[in-house]
């Protein structure tokens, strides 16, 4: 199975398209390449226009409901690779992502959210979603989230 036919039943697993656009939250750009390499900027948790799990993980937001955030900030990491690139098949390897979560102050779990990030790339991508990883608590993130995943990929040599 491809991995865009991977990231497709991780879509329908999490029960969110995203086919959509991908919107951004001010002026800036979402990713940018640099030779092979790609630097993708922070994700939320955003489906359209809704911003789909909200609230400080512990508090409002269970530590699933904050596991479920991180999967979906990868997939849209995902999506905007994808439609760059043309192909997921084109990634090489995740380097380095980056899982921060707005926090209750008594929530210790940052780890185990960023799991949930961890999963979908592993899912999608197989050996080339193995990467480093550090996960911060944080007071507040931009539109509530939960979450806000960014990441560092490389990319085959001949992708777009």
């Amino acid at each position: 199975m491809s991995r865009d036919a991977r990231f497709e039943e991780q879509a329908q697993a999490l029960g969110y398209s995203f086919d959509g656009e991908i919107k951004i939250g001010g002026n800036y750009v979402p990713l940018v390449r640099d030779g092979h390499h790609v630097y993708l900027s922070g994700q939320i948790p955003r489906v359209g226009d809704t911003v789909v799990v909200t609230g400080a993980a512990g508090a409002v937001a269970s530590l699933a409901d904050a596991q479920k955030a991180a999967k979906v900030c990868a997939m849209r990491a995902l999506a905007l690779l994808q439609r760059a690139l043309g192909s997921l098949d084109a990634v090489q390897s995740i380097l380095r992502i980056t899982v921060y979560v707005q926090s209750a102050p008594s929530f210790t779990q940052q780890s185990e959210v960023a799991d949930g990030a961890s999963e979908v790339l592993f899912a999608v991508l197989g050996d080339a979603g193995a990467h480093t990883r550090t996960s911060v608590g944080v007071l507040q993130l931009p539109k509530n989230a939960t979450v806000e995943v960014d990441l560092i990929a490389t990319v085959a040599p001949t992708a777009r």
